[in-house]
Protein backbone atom coordinates (compact mmCIF):
# COMPACT_ATOMS: atom_id res chain seq x y z
CA UNK A 1 0.00 0.00 0.00
CA UNK A 2 0.92 3.31 -0.49
CA UNK A 3 -0.46 5.90 1.40
CA UNK A 4 0.02 10.12 1.12
CA UNK A 5 -1.18 12.60 2.54
CA UNK A 6 -4.67 13.88 1.38
CA UNK A 7 -6.47 16.88 1.43
CA UNK A 8 -8.22 17.73 4.51
CA UNK A 9 -11.90 17.48 4.24
CA UNK A 10 -13.65 20.14 5.95
CA UNK A 11 -17.50 21.31 7.10
CA UNK A 12 -18.62 24.53 8.06
CA UNK A 13 -21.51 24.96 10.51
CA UNK A 14 -23.30 27.73 12.88
CA UNK A 15 -26.19 29.07 13.05
CA UNK A 16 -28.04 30.84 10.33
CA UNK A 17 -26.56 33.78 9.23
CA UNK A 18 -23.90 33.78 11.02
CA UNK A 19 -21.64 33.77 7.71
CA UNK A 20 -21.41 30.55 6.67
CA UNK A 21 -22.02 30.67 2.55
CA UNK A 22 -20.04 34.20 3.15
CA UNK A 23 -17.19 32.82 4.01
CA UNK A 24 -17.04 29.55 1.62
CA UNK A 25 -17.87 32.43 -0.67
CA UNK A 26 -14.79 34.53 0.05
CA UNK A 27 -12.48 31.26 -0.02
CA UNK A 28 -13.78 30.12 -3.36
CA UNK A 29 -13.33 33.66 -5.00
CA UNK A 30 -9.99 34.31 -3.46
CA UNK A 31 -8.42 30.74 -4.65
CA UNK A 32 -10.17 28.72 -6.86
CA UNK A 33 -13.47 29.26 -9.22
CA UNK A 34 -15.57 27.15 -8.38
CA UNK A 35 -18.43 25.68 -10.01
CA UNK A 36 -21.73 26.20 -7.42
CA UNK A 37 -24.54 23.86 -7.88
CA UNK A 38 -27.52 25.50 -7.09
CA UNK A 39 -28.12 27.45 -4.24
CA UNK A 40 -25.84 26.57 -2.19
CA UNK A 41 -27.98 27.50 1.07
CA UNK A 42 -30.20 24.45 -0.08
CA UNK A 43 -27.98 21.77 -0.01
CA UNK A 44 -24.89 20.47 0.45
CA UNK A 45 -22.37 20.70 -2.19
CA UNK A 46 -18.32 20.35 -2.10
CA UNK A 47 -15.60 22.18 -3.02
CA UNK A 48 -12.06 21.88 -3.38
CA UNK A 49 -10.01 25.16 -3.03
CA UNK A 50 -6.09 25.46 -3.92
CA UNK A 51 -4.01 27.83 -1.41
CA UNK A 52 -2.59 30.21 -3.91
CA UNK A 53 1.30 30.06 -3.85
CA UNK A 54 1.32 26.35 -2.59
CA UNK A 55 0.07 23.12 -3.79
CA UNK A 56 -1.97 22.20 -0.22
CA UNK A 57 -5.51 21.23 -1.56
CA UNK A 58 -8.66 21.83 1.33
CA UNK A 59 -11.90 20.42 0.42
CA UNK A 60 -15.07 22.17 1.90
CA UNK A 61 -18.03 20.92 2.07
CA UNK A 62 -20.72 23.80 3.21
CA UNK A 63 -23.75 23.01 5.03
CA UNK A 64 -27.15 24.46 5.22
CA UNK A 65 -28.09 26.88 8.15
CA UNK A 66 -31.70 26.14 8.18
CA UNK A 67 -33.23 24.34 11.40
CA UNK A 68 -34.86 21.92 8.64
CA UNK A 69 -31.60 20.58 7.77
CA UNK A 70 -30.42 19.30 10.98
CA UNK A 71 -29.97 15.50 9.41
CA UNK A 72 -27.57 17.16 7.02
CA UNK A 73 -25.58 19.10 9.51
CA UNK A 74 -25.39 16.23 11.26
CA UNK A 75 -24.16 14.13 8.48
CA UNK A 76 -21.88 16.76 7.42
CA UNK A 77 -20.22 16.63 10.52
CA UNK A 78 -19.62 12.87 10.14
CA UNK A 79 -17.70 12.96 6.84
CA UNK A 80 -15.61 15.49 7.56
CA UNK A 81 -12.12 15.55 8.64
CA UNK A 82 -12.38 19.42 10.61
CA UNK A 83 -15.63 21.15 11.53
CA UNK A 84 -15.27 24.97 11.21
CA UNK A 85 -18.04 26.57 13.95
CA UNK A 86 -19.04 29.62 12.85
CA UNK A 87 -19.79 32.38 15.69
CA UNK A 88 -20.96 35.66 14.81
CA UNK A 89 -19.71 38.47 17.18
CA UNK A 90 -22.61 40.21 17.60
CA UNK A 91 -25.09 37.38 18.13
CA UNK A 92 -22.99 34.75 20.07
CA UNK A 93 -23.95 30.81 20.68
CA UNK A 94 -27.42 30.71 18.84
CA UNK A 95 -29.97 27.75 19.02
CA UNK A 96 -28.24 26.02 15.65
CA UNK A 97 -24.59 26.56 17.05
CA UNK A 98 -25.51 24.33 19.83
CA UNK A 99 -27.34 22.15 17.59
CA UNK A 100 -23.87 21.98 15.72
CA UNK A 101 -21.72 21.77 18.49
CA UNK A 102 -24.05 18.53 19.63
CA UNK A 103 -23.51 17.36 16.09
CA UNK A 104 -19.42 18.38 16.27
CA UNK A 105 -19.10 15.99 19.84
CA UNK A 106 -20.93 13.00 18.38
CA UNK A 107 -18.88 12.43 15.46
CA UNK A 108 -15.81 13.50 17.21
CA UNK A 109 -13.83 15.38 14.75
CA UNK A 110 -11.22 18.41 15.81
CA UNK A 111 -12.94 21.50 15.80
CA UNK A 112 -11.73 25.00 14.83
CA UNK A 113 -13.50 27.66 16.05
CA UNK A 114 -14.08 30.99 13.97
CA UNK A 115 -15.88 34.34 14.98
CA UNK A 116 -17.17 36.10 12.43
CA UNK A 117 -18.35 39.55 11.95
CA UNK A 118 -14.89 41.58 13.91
CA UNK A 119 -16.03 44.07 10.85
CA UNK A 120 -18.64 45.27 12.66
CA UNK A 121 -19.20 49.07 13.88
CA UNK A 122 -20.10 50.15 17.52
CA UNK A 123 -19.32 46.80 18.86
CA UNK A 124 -17.09 46.25 21.79
CA UNK A 125 -14.81 43.37 20.88
CA UNK A 126 -13.32 42.43 23.59
CA UNK A 127 -16.42 42.34 25.63
CA UNK A 128 -18.02 39.94 23.15
CA UNK A 129 -15.20 37.88 22.84
CA UNK A 130 -15.05 37.06 26.30
CA UNK A 131 -19.03 36.79 26.42
CA UNK A 132 -19.00 34.39 23.29
CA UNK A 133 -15.91 32.41 25.01
CA UNK A 134 -17.91 31.69 28.11
CA UNK A 135 -20.88 30.42 26.30
CA UNK A 136 -18.35 28.28 24.29
CA UNK A 137 -17.51 26.44 27.45
CA UNK A 138 -20.53 26.20 28.61
CA UNK A 139 -21.09 23.73 25.88
CA UNK A 140 -17.75 22.04 26.92
CA UNK A 141 -15.94 23.63 24.24
CA UNK A 142 -12.41 23.60 25.44
CA UNK A 143 -10.34 26.77 24.07
CA UNK A 144 -6.68 26.50 23.48
CA UNK A 145 -6.14 29.50 25.11
CA UNK A 146 -7.71 27.86 28.67
CA UNK A 147 -5.40 24.95 28.54
CA UNK A 148 -7.98 22.92 25.88
CA UNK A 149 -7.01 21.63 22.15
CA UNK A 150 -9.56 23.84 20.02
CA UNK A 151 -8.07 27.07 18.71
CA UNK A 152 -9.87 30.22 18.22
CA UNK A 153 -9.72 32.32 14.99
CA UNK A 154 -11.23 35.81 14.53
CA UNK A 155 -12.10 36.92 11.45
CA UNK A 156 -14.79 38.90 8.52
CA UNK A 157 -15.94 36.67 5.66
CA UNK A 158 -16.84 40.00 3.99
CA UNK A 159 -13.60 41.56 4.30
CA UNK A 160 -11.31 38.56 4.54
CA UNK A 161 -9.44 39.74 6.87
CA UNK A 162 -8.05 36.80 9.37
CA UNK A 163 -9.19 34.50 6.21
CA UNK A 164 -5.97 33.32 5.52
CA UNK A 165 -5.37 32.37 9.56
CA UNK A 166 -8.10 30.47 9.33
CA UNK A 167 -6.61 28.23 6.32
CA UNK A 168 -3.49 28.17 7.74
CA UNK A 169 -4.91 26.54 11.15
CA UNK A 170 -6.63 24.01 9.38
CA UNK A 171 -3.51 22.81 7.70
CA UNK A 172 -2.38 22.81 11.10
CA UNK A 173 -4.88 20.72 12.53
CA UNK A 174 -4.99 18.41 9.52
CA UNK A 175 -1.18 18.01 9.94
CA UNK A 176 -1.51 17.32 13.30
CA UNK A 177 -4.24 14.38 12.88
CA UNK A 178 -1.78 12.87 9.88
CA UNK A 179 -4.72 12.19 7.46
CA UNK A 180 -4.04 9.56 5.47
CA UNK A 181 -4.81 8.25 2.16
CA UNK A 182 -4.05 4.93 -0.65
CA UNK A 183 -4.97 6.44 -4.43
CA UNK A 184 -4.16 2.68 -5.47
CA UNK A 185 -7.10 1.47 -2.90
CA UNK A 186 -10.47 0.51 -4.56
CA UNK A 187 -12.91 3.94 -4.24
CA UNK A 188 -15.11 4.08 -0.92
CA UNK A 189 -17.27 7.64 -0.46
CA UNK A 190 -20.31 8.69 0.16
CA UNK A 191 -23.05 10.73 -1.75
CA UNK A 192 -23.13 14.51 -0.17
CA UNK A 193 -25.85 15.16 -3.25
CA UNK A 194 -27.98 13.94 -5.73
CA UNK A 195 -30.86 14.93 -7.99
CA UNK A 196 -32.67 14.13 -10.69
CA UNK A 197 -31.95 16.50 -14.48
CA UNK A 198 -34.38 16.44 -17.06
CA UNK A 199 -31.72 16.23 -19.74
CA UNK A 200 -29.09 14.27 -17.36
CA UNK A 201 -31.11 11.98 -15.48
CA UNK A 202 -29.70 11.06 -12.59
CA UNK A 203 -26.32 12.94 -10.62
CA UNK A 204 -25.00 12.38 -7.81
CA UNK A 205 -22.07 14.27 -5.95
CA UNK A 206 -19.55 11.44 -4.10
CA UNK A 207 -16.84 12.30 -1.70
CA UNK A 208 -14.26 10.17 -2.53
CA UNK A 209 -12.57 9.65 1.09
CA UNK A 210 -10.16 7.24 -0.46
CA UNK A 211 -9.11 5.30 -2.94
CA UNK A 212 -9.61 6.25 -6.74
CA UNK A 213 -13.13 6.37 -8.48
CA UNK A 214 -12.23 6.71 -12.72
CA UNK A 215 -15.05 6.76 -15.04
CA UNK A 216 -16.48 3.65 -17.11
CA UNK A 217 -16.62 1.75 -13.54
CA UNK A 218 -19.97 -0.05 -12.39
CA UNK A 219 -20.76 2.01 -9.54
CA UNK A 220 -23.01 1.03 -6.12
CA UNK A 221 -24.33 3.75 -3.80
CA UNK A 222 -26.89 1.80 -1.63
CA UNK A 223 -29.35 -0.11 -4.00
CA UNK A 224 -28.72 2.01 -7.24
CA UNK A 225 -26.00 0.75 -9.54
CA UNK A 226 -25.04 2.66 -12.87
CA UNK A 227 -22.01 2.63 -14.85
CA UNK A 228 -19.90 5.96 -14.77
CA UNK A 229 -20.38 7.54 -18.25
CA UNK A 230 -19.49 10.91 -17.33
CA UNK A 231 -17.44 12.79 -14.24
CA UNK A 232 -17.15 16.13 -13.30
CA UNK A 233 -15.07 17.94 -10.71
CA UNK A 234 -15.97 20.89 -8.60
CA UNK A 235 -15.32 23.60 -11.41
CA UNK A 236 -17.66 21.44 -13.95
CA UNK A 237 -14.86 19.72 -16.04
CA UNK A 238 -14.65 16.43 -16.84
CA UNK A 239 -12.40 14.24 -15.38
CA UNK A 240 -11.26 10.49 -15.80
CA UNK A 241 -10.84 9.35 -12.42
CA UNK A 242 -10.82 11.03 -8.72
CA UNK A 243 -8.42 10.45 -5.84
CA UNK A 244 -8.66 10.81 -1.72
CA UNK A 245 -10.66 13.84 -0.64
CA UNK A 246 -12.27 14.78 -4.26
CA UNK A 247 -15.22 15.55 -4.40
CA UNK A 248 -17.20 15.04 -8.05
CA UNK A 249 -20.24 14.24 -9.73
CA UNK A 250 -21.20 11.60 -11.88
CA UNK A 251 -23.92 10.65 -13.99
CA UNK A 252 -24.88 7.26 -15.17
CA UNK A 253 -26.65 5.84 -12.51
CA UNK A 254 -30.03 4.27 -13.03
CA UNK A 255 -31.95 5.99 -9.68
CA UNK A 256 -31.22 9.22 -7.37
CA UNK A 257 -29.62 7.43 -4.71
CA UNK A 258 -29.84 9.17 -1.03
CA UNK A 259 -27.80 11.29 0.42
CA UNK A 260 -25.67 9.62 2.88
CA UNK A 261 -25.46 6.25 1.62
CA UNK A 262 -21.81 4.75 0.86
CA UNK A 263 -20.08 3.80 -2.39
CA UNK A 264 -20.05 0.27 -3.14
CA UNK A 265 -21.94 -0.55 0.27
CA UNK A 266 -24.48 -2.58 -0.70
CA UNK A 267 -25.27 -3.07 3.06
CA UNK A 268 -25.80 0.68 3.81
CA UNK A 269 -28.23 0.69 6.55
CA UNK A 270 -30.23 3.84 4.83
CA UNK A 271 -32.18 1.98 2.91
CA UNK A 272 -33.00 3.32 -1.32
CA UNK A 273 -36.51 2.48 -1.17
CA UNK A 274 -37.90 4.97 -3.74
CA UNK A 275 -40.26 1.93 -5.00
CA UNK A 276 -42.05 1.21 -1.70
CA UNK A 277 -45.20 -0.14 -2.84
CA UNK A 278 -48.55 1.84 -1.75
CA UNK A 279 -49.51 -0.94 0.59
CA UNK A 280 -46.07 -0.86 2.19
CA UNK A 281 -46.67 2.97 2.53
CA UNK A 282 -50.45 2.74 3.67
CA UNK A 283 -48.73 -0.09 6.50
CA UNK A 284 -46.30 2.55 8.28
CA UNK A 285 -49.05 3.77 10.43
CA UNK A 286 -52.71 2.71 10.93
CA UNK A 287 -54.17 6.29 11.88
CA UNK A 288 -55.74 7.55 8.19
CA UNK A 289 -54.91 11.42 8.65
CA UNK A 290 -53.46 13.46 6.02
CA UNK A 291 -52.16 11.73 3.58
CA UNK A 292 -49.54 13.47 1.07
CA UNK A 293 -47.25 12.84 -1.60
CA UNK A 294 -44.02 15.05 -1.59
CA UNK A 295 -41.84 16.00 -4.67
CA UNK A 296 -38.55 17.92 -4.29
CA UNK A 297 -35.55 19.05 -6.45
CA UNK A 298 -32.79 17.48 -4.24
CA UNK A 299 -32.80 14.58 -1.97
CA UNK A 300 -31.69 16.71 0.39
CA UNK A 301 -34.74 19.08 0.75
CA UNK A 302 -37.08 15.86 0.79
CA UNK A 303 -35.35 14.76 3.75
CA UNK A 304 -35.28 18.21 5.11
CA UNK A 305 -39.33 18.58 4.80
CA UNK A 306 -40.36 15.15 5.84
CA UNK A 307 -37.85 15.64 9.17
CA UNK A 308 -39.88 18.97 9.93
CA UNK A 309 -43.10 17.36 9.16
CA UNK A 310 -42.25 14.59 11.58
CA UNK A 311 -43.42 16.82 14.42
CA UNK A 312 -46.80 16.75 13.78
CA UNK A 313 -46.67 13.08 14.32
CA UNK A 314 -45.26 12.73 17.96
CA UNK A 315 -47.83 12.09 19.47
CA UNK A 316 -50.03 10.30 17.30
CA UNK A 317 -50.13 9.55 13.29
CA UNK A 318 -51.61 12.66 11.39
CA UNK A 319 -49.09 12.74 8.52
CA UNK A 320 -48.93 9.57 6.59
CA UNK A 321 -46.33 9.68 3.38
CA UNK A 322 -47.92 8.15 0.52
CA UNK A 323 -44.98 8.94 -1.57
CA UNK A 324 -41.68 11.03 -1.95
CA UNK A 325 -39.36 11.24 -4.43
CA UNK A 326 -37.28 13.84 -6.52
CA UNK A 327 -38.17 15.66 -9.68
CA UNK A 328 -41.06 17.64 -11.11
CA UNK A 329 -45.00 16.80 -10.51
CA UNK A 330 -45.76 14.49 -12.93
CA UNK A 331 -49.15 12.29 -13.52
CA UNK A 332 -48.00 9.26 -12.04
CA UNK A 333 -48.70 11.32 -9.34
CA UNK A 334 -51.61 13.05 -9.67
CA UNK A 335 -53.17 9.38 -10.43
CA UNK A 336 -51.44 8.11 -7.13
CA UNK A 337 -53.06 11.33 -5.11
CA UNK A 338 -56.37 10.49 -6.81
CA UNK A 339 -56.15 6.57 -5.68
CA UNK A 340 -55.57 7.25 -1.99
CA UNK A 341 -56.78 10.62 -1.24
CA UNK A 342 -53.93 12.46 -0.76
CA UNK A 343 -53.02 15.81 -1.92
CA UNK A 344 -49.36 16.66 -3.33
CA UNK A 345 -46.61 18.91 -2.21
CA UNK A 346 -43.76 20.04 -4.43
CA UNK A 347 -40.84 21.70 -3.16
CA UNK A 348 -38.55 23.78 -5.71
CA UNK A 349 -40.15 21.98 -8.71
CA UNK A 350 -42.66 22.71 -11.52
CA UNK A 351 -46.56 20.91 -12.24
CA UNK A 352 -46.11 19.03 -15.45
CA UNK A 353 -48.92 21.01 -17.72
CA UNK A 354 -50.59 17.31 -18.59
CA UNK A 355 -50.18 16.77 -14.29
CA UNK A 356 -51.66 19.93 -14.04
CA UNK A 357 -55.08 18.93 -16.29
CA UNK A 358 -55.21 15.79 -14.28
CA UNK A 359 -55.43 17.81 -10.65
CA UNK A 360 -58.31 19.46 -12.00
CA UNK A 361 -60.50 16.95 -13.74
CA UNK A 362 -59.61 14.28 -10.91
CA UNK A 363 -59.84 17.08 -7.85
CA UNK A 364 -56.52 16.75 -6.48
CA UNK A 365 -54.95 19.72 -4.44
CA UNK A 366 -51.88 20.97 -5.38
CA UNK A 367 -49.71 23.31 -3.69
CA UNK A 368 -45.68 24.47 -4.87
CA UNK A 369 -43.37 25.64 -2.38
CA UNK A 370 -39.68 27.72 -2.84
CA UNK A 371 -40.03 28.60 1.13
CA UNK A 372 -39.28 25.85 3.55
CA UNK A 373 -41.47 28.13 6.73
CA UNK A 374 -44.37 28.48 3.94
CA UNK A 375 -44.76 24.67 3.08
CA UNK A 376 -44.69 24.23 7.15
CA UNK A 377 -47.18 26.52 8.29
CA UNK A 378 -49.78 25.56 5.27
CA UNK A 379 -49.45 22.11 6.60
CA UNK A 380 -49.84 23.04 10.07
CA UNK A 381 -53.00 24.95 9.40
CA UNK A 382 -54.10 22.21 7.84
CA UNK A 383 -54.01 19.40 10.42
CA UNK A 384 -55.02 21.87 13.28
CA UNK A 385 -58.21 22.22 11.05
CA UNK A 386 -58.39 18.31 10.99
CA UNK A 387 -57.85 18.07 14.76
CA UNK A 388 -60.31 20.91 15.26
CA UNK A 389 -63.21 18.91 13.23
CA UNK A 390 -62.12 15.47 15.13
CA UNK A 391 -61.90 14.25 11.21
CA UNK A 392 -58.89 11.83 12.60
CA UNK A 393 -59.56 8.34 11.83
CA UNK A 394 -58.29 5.02 12.85
CA UNK A 395 -58.62 2.42 10.20
CA UNK A 396 -59.39 -1.27 12.48
CA UNK A 397 -58.98 -3.22 8.71
CA UNK A 398 -59.16 -3.40 5.02
CA UNK A 399 -60.74 -6.72 3.19
CA UNK A 400 -60.43 -6.69 -1.07
CA UNK A 401 -63.68 -7.87 -2.74
CA UNK A 402 -62.64 -10.36 -4.62
CA UNK A 403 -66.62 -11.97 -5.92
CA UNK A 404 -69.74 -11.68 -5.22
CA UNK A 405 -72.81 -14.40 -4.63
CA UNK A 406 -76.72 -13.76 -4.56
CA UNK A 407 -78.60 -13.72 -1.43
CA UNK A 408 -82.26 -13.49 -1.49
CA UNK A 409 -84.48 -11.98 -3.93
CA UNK A 410 -82.43 -8.68 -3.79
CA UNK A 411 -79.21 -8.98 -1.86
CA UNK A 412 -75.63 -9.51 -2.43
CA UNK A 413 -72.88 -10.82 -0.59
CA UNK A 414 -69.42 -9.66 -0.96
CA UNK A 415 -66.91 -12.69 -0.95
CA UNK A 416 -64.02 -10.66 0.58
CA UNK A 417 -60.36 -11.49 1.48
CA UNK A 418 -58.62 -9.91 4.69
CA UNK A 419 -55.59 -8.01 4.28
CA UNK A 420 -54.82 -5.69 7.11
CA UNK A 421 -56.33 -5.48 10.78
CA UNK A 422 -59.62 -6.77 11.96
CA UNK A 423 -63.16 -6.27 10.93
CA UNK A 424 -66.19 -6.99 13.27
CA UNK A 425 -70.09 -6.48 13.64
CA UNK A 426 -70.65 -3.15 15.00
CA UNK A 427 -67.90 -1.45 13.60
CA UNK A 428 -68.37 1.64 10.95
CA UNK A 429 -67.93 0.02 7.52
CA UNK A 430 -67.04 1.47 4.39
CA UNK A 431 -66.43 0.94 0.66
CA UNK A 432 -64.32 2.42 -0.75
CA UNK A 433 -63.21 2.45 -5.52
CA UNK A 434 -60.05 3.49 -6.60
CA UNK A 435 -59.50 5.73 -3.62
CA UNK A 436 -63.28 7.58 -3.87
CA UNK A 437 -65.40 6.50 -0.62
CA UNK A 438 -68.75 5.00 -2.10
CA UNK A 439 -70.51 4.69 1.01
CA UNK A 440 -71.02 3.89 4.70
CA UNK A 441 -73.05 0.71 5.95
CA UNK A 442 -72.78 -1.96 8.88
CA UNK A 443 -72.48 -5.38 8.00
CA UNK A 444 -75.97 -7.34 8.66
CA UNK A 445 -74.02 -10.48 9.01
CA UNK A 446 -70.10 -11.70 8.65
CA UNK A 447 -69.58 -15.83 7.50
CA UNK A 448 -66.49 -17.09 7.52
CA UNK A 449 -66.76 -20.38 5.32
CA UNK A 450 -70.46 -21.34 6.43
CA UNK A 451 -69.98 -20.23 9.99
CA UNK A 452 -71.45 -16.75 11.20
CA UNK A 453 -68.67 -15.23 12.86
CA UNK A 454 -68.22 -11.81 14.79
CA UNK A 455 -64.90 -10.85 13.44
CA UNK A 456 -62.39 -11.98 10.70
CA UNK A 457 -58.43 -10.70 10.44
CA UNK A 458 -55.92 -10.60 8.46
CA UNK A 459 -55.17 -13.35 6.07
CA UNK A 460 -58.79 -14.70 6.20
CA UNK A 461 -61.44 -15.52 3.09
CA UNK A 462 -65.16 -14.13 4.26
CA UNK A 463 -68.50 -13.12 2.93
CA UNK A 464 -70.20 -9.83 3.99
CA UNK A 465 -73.81 -8.76 3.60
CA UNK A 466 -74.10 -5.19 4.07
CA UNK A 467 -77.04 -2.90 5.54
CA UNK A 468 -78.07 -0.81 4.22
CA UNK A 469 -77.16 -2.40 0.98
CA UNK A 470 -74.18 -0.72 -0.83
CA UNK A 471 -73.64 -1.26 -4.89
CA UNK A 472 -70.50 -2.97 -4.36
CA UNK A 473 -68.03 -3.92 -7.49
CA UNK A 474 -65.16 -6.69 -7.45
CA UNK A 475 -62.16 -4.67 -6.63
CA UNK A 476 -63.50 -2.38 -4.37
CA UNK A 477 -61.99 -1.93 -0.83
CA UNK A 478 -64.07 -2.60 2.58
CA UNK A 479 -62.37 -0.33 5.65
CA UNK A 480 -63.44 -0.91 9.03
CA UNK A 481 -62.77 2.36 10.91
CA UNK A 482 -63.46 4.49 14.36
CA UNK A 483 -63.33 8.30 14.24
CA UNK A 484 -60.63 9.49 16.94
Amino acid sequence: MSKITRPPIVTILGHVDHGKTSLLDFIRKSSVAAKEHGGITQHIGAYQISLPGTSNLITFIDTPGHAAFEKMRSRGARVADIAVLVVALDDGVMPQTIEAIKHIHEAKVPLIVIINKIDLAGIDIAVQLAKIKKQLSDQKINLEEYGGDVPLVSLSAKTGKGVDKLLEMILLVAELNELKGDAQDAPSGVVIEATLDKFKGPIATILIRNGTLKKGEQILLGGVTGKIRAMLDFNGQAIEEAGPSTPVEILGLTDVPKVGVLLGNELESEKVDEQVSLLDKLKMGERKTLKVIIKADKQGSLEAIQASLDKFNLERKVIDYIFAGIGDIGEENIKLAATVGAIVIGFNVKVVPLAAQLAENEHVLIRTYNIIYELLEDIEEVVNTLLEVGQLEEVLGKANILAEFPFGKNERVAGCRMIEGVIAKGQKIRVVRVGQIIGETKLKFLKKVKEEVNKVEKGNDCGMLFDPAIDFQIGDVVESFRVI
